[in-house]
Formats: C-alpha cells, sequence, structure tokens
C-alpha cells in the first residue's frame, strides 16, 4: 500500500472518530417538550423592567387547550413545568389590589366564561402540586376572550395607557386579560 493511502485512511477514520465523539458530546436525550421562556415589560426600551415573568410553554397536544388538556375549575400552573413565576420591580395595583415588589407565583383556575388569577408567595415550586391557599396574596377573576388560534402557551403585555398595561395570557382560541397598574409615576421615555 502507497503511504499516500495509508494517511488518507488514517485522515478518514480520525475524522470519523473526531465527528462521533463530538456528535455524541452534543446530544441531549429526553429534551423538555416545553421549554421555558421569559417574558418582561418595559416602558420602552431603555428603561429598567417594571414586570418579569418565567414560564413553561405548554404546546397544543388535544383538540383543545382549556376543558380538555387544562382541566376547567382546577388549579393550573399557568404554564408547565415549574410554577409560572411574575416579578414586580415597582408596586402594582393587581386587578384592584396592591401588590408590593416582590416575586411571586402565577396560578389560575381557568373556568369556561371567566378564570380566577391568583397570586401565592410559595416560590420555587412545581406546577401547582404544591399550591396552598393559605399563601394567597390576591386572587382576582378575569373574563375569557376569544382570538386567533395558538399552539404553543403564551404570555405577552399590552399597554393601555401611560401606567396601565394588560398581562395577556394566551394559548388555544382563548384569551385573558389581567389589568395591571404601575403604582408610582414612571416617567415614560419619547421614542
Amino acid at each position: 500500500m502507497k503511504k499516500s493511502t495509508i494517511i488518507k485512511i488514517a485522515i478518514a477514520v480520525y475524522t470519523i472518530l473526531l465527528f462521533s465523539i463530538e456528535h455524541n458530546a452534543q446530544s441531549f436525550k429526553n429534551l423538555d417538550e416545553c421549554p421555558q421562556d421569559i417574558t418582561y415589560y418595559r416602558e420602552s426600551r431603555g428603561m429598567p423592567p417594571l414586570v418579569k415573568v418565567i414560564y413553561g410553554r405548554p404546546t397544543l397536544k388535544k383538540e383543545k387547550a382549556f376543558g380538555f388538556q387544562v382541566p376547567f375549575n382546577k388549579v393550573w400552573r399557568t404554564g408547565a413545568n415549574e410554577a409560572t413565576e411574575i416579578t414586580f420591580f415597582q408596586d402594582v395595583i393587581f386587578g384592584n389590589q396592591l401588590v408590593k415588589v416582590g416575586t411571586y407565583v402565577l396560578v389560575t383556575i381557568p373556568g369556561e366564561k371567566e378564570w380566577e388569577v391568583i397570586l401565592n408567595k410559595n416560590l420555587d415550586v412545581w406546577g401547582a402540586f404544591q399550591y396552598d391557599p393559605k399563601a394567597d396574596i390576591v386572587k382576582i377573576k378575569v373574563p375569557v376572550n376569544k382570538a386567533e388560534r395558538l399552539e404553543v402557551f403564551s404570555i405577552a403585555f399590552k399597554r393601555i395607557i401611560h401606567n396601565e398595561i394588560q398581562m395577556v395570557l394566551g394559548w388555544d382560541s382563548t384569551r385573558v386579560k389581567i389589568p395591571l397598574k404601575i403604582k408610582d409615576n414612571i416617567v415614560v421615555a419619547k421614542l
């Protein structure tokens, strides 16, 4: 065998071994089907955040999300996996109740026509399995709205006026709008 052929074979074997080792090092087994996401509300790009939500994003697996995949009238983690956490960087009026700066778990009780939305002080819990109503800070009820179909559960913010916003929960054709009012006066940056 020629020396050049042996070198070519050695390079080929080395490349295959290197690729298989690198490929195995990059494989992730049992990836989460419902990855975590984060959403912020800021008055404008350069401003510090006023609200932050960390939540899991389940995907629609049944014909409908609510009443099927997520039962009506039972406590829901408002997402997937770990309980959804919301951080307020300033005091807010949540619905019509004052909530102080801090981080809370956001749980909901979905209904066909309205949802109960709850802020709870028990942090770092898995889903709603450890939900304790004695740790509730605030409970409000909000109506259910209908909109175009979303395959993946999502949370976003919609500004209404200067210090009033809505935190919108959306999945399938369901939308729930949670009213928030930033308590302190905030100077809005001009764009």
